[in-house]
This record gives C-alpha cells, structure tokens and sequence, in this order.
C-alpha cells in the first residue's frame, strides 16, 4: 500500500475548490489501483490537498504520468509548487 499526500494553496476560494473537486470525482473513480483518496484542507487559509492510497507504486507511477494529474495544477489554480510526500504502508488497522 503506498500513500500519497499533496497539499497546495490555491487561488480559488473554497466553494471553488470543492466544484472542481466534485466535477473531477468520476475520474478519479476510475483510476486503475487508487484505493481511496480523501479531499482535505488544512489549517491555514486556501489551503488543500490530497491523501491517496494506492495498491502499488506502478499504479502511483501511472497516474503522476497521466493527462489527469497534469491538469491538477490548472484545474485548482494553484500557487507555487505543491508539498508532494510518498510513505509506504505498513499495516492496516481495519482489513
């Protein structure tokens, strides 16, 4: 299992934020060996991201080279570059 955090700031507001997010899930969706992926945002204002898990590093690979994850940066209107941080799983506590 290997798990994907991105965070980034974003030009839009948060209403802006969540109707990208949710005009974009159906694709998301469809992604060969993404497990789950939790839309967040933290404390600090215009602030969001991304925590995906993925059944393997080829699936992660794939996607980071997909049309889909290049349109991220335009579709969420985001500043500067994005905080990207890979960690692999261990175990899970729930199968």
């Amino acid at each position: 299992m290997i798990i994907q955090i991105v965070k980034f700031e974003s030009a839009l507001s948060e209403a802006e934020v969540l109707a990208v997010a949710e005009s974009r899930l159906e694709q998301f969706r469809a992604l060969p060996g993404l497990l789950q992926k939790y839309y967040v945002k933290t404390g600090q204002p215009n602030h969001y991201g991304g925590m995906y898990v993925w059944d393997s590093m080829e699936s992660l690979t794939a996607f980071r080279e997909s049309d889909l994850a290049a349109t991220i940066p335009s579709a969420y209107q985001v500043v500067g570059a994005p905080e990207i941080e890979i960690l692999e799983g261990m175990f899970p506590l729930r199968p």
